[in-house]
């Protein structure tokens, strides 16, 4: 996993002016922190990238510390910068490595579980269950679904700059999918430098994968967020939101009871 902190990093460079700001997105993250963690509490965030759900989480009232491996971490100070003392601690580090202290009542993990093989979220996940979940606690974590990556494989898009939107550079993406790993391989590079690509392959999970996933952890999924619907995993034929609208689910992750 090499490739992580150079891909981030350098991405983060094109969109922090228009994207590292609290959006929409930040604050109904928060919504689902306080509905399947409750209203306070301490939240560990992996991945928190400019940092900006961070900050809404702890404005909100969370005590939060965040971990970020890439340059994006660097502008965490900035948009913290109102906040109290010891609202938010940020460490910029790999959070395979990072040893934050103390128990949390949320994990959270927006946006980013996937990297690596199976064995790279097994240990991700058994972190979460010995070393950073209390026995109470939730872990709200963002997959990326199959079903929608596939319909990608193919797609190649042009994005054109527009500065006003903080958009500044011409960028071409291309996405392909391997239907063996059930792994979206998403390629990057500047219009400006086409002998310098980049690339993030993101293993996708349905939630009947992910249960196979967790098996063994300590942790067990309670429940799915697609959309604006939280539904149990169960059997849900049909359900549109998996098989075509959505990138991604939440899948809320307790503690099994009387795991250790």
């Amino acid at each position: 996993m090499d490739w992580v902190r150079d891909f981030y990093s350098r991405t983060g460079a094109w969109w922090e002016k228009a994207d590292a700001r609290i959006t929409d997105r930040d604050l109904r993250r928060v919504r689902l922190l306080r509905e399947h963690g409750g209203e306070r509490g301490r939240v560990l965030e992996l991945g928190s990238g400019y940092g900006t759900t961070a900050v809404a989480s702890a404005e909100a009232g969370y005590t939060v510390t965040a971990i970020e491996i890439s340059d994006r971490a660097d502008q965490t100070a900035r948009l913290a910068r109102d906040l109290p003392p010891g609202a938010l601690t940020l460490h910029k580090q790999d959070f395979y490595e990072a040893e934050p202290d103390g128990r949390f009542d949320i994990v959270a993990y927006w946006n980013g579980f996937g990297i690596g093989f199976d064995a790279d979220q097994r240990r991700l996940l058994d972190r979460i269950a010995t070393r950073w979940l209390r026995p109470d606690g939730v872990a709200l974590i963002d997959v990326f679904n199959p079903f929608v990556w596939a319909g990608w494989d193919g797609d190649d898009e042009h994005l054109t700059p527009d500065p006003e939107a903080g958009y500044e550079h011409e960028l071409r993406e291309r996405t392909r999918f391997d239907p063996v790993t059930c792994a979206a391989v998403d390629t990057w590079w500047d219009a400006a430098a086409p002998d310098q690509k980049i690339t993030q392959v993101l293993r996708c999970y349905t939630p009947a994968d992910l249960a196979l996933l967790l098996t063994g952890t300590g942790l067990t999924l309670t429940g799915i967020v697609v959309g604006d619907r939280v539904l149990p995993p169960s059997p849900q034929p049909g359900l549109d939101g998996l098989l075509r609208d959505e990138h991604e689910y939440l899948a809320v992750v307790r503690p099994v009871t009387g795991a250790s």
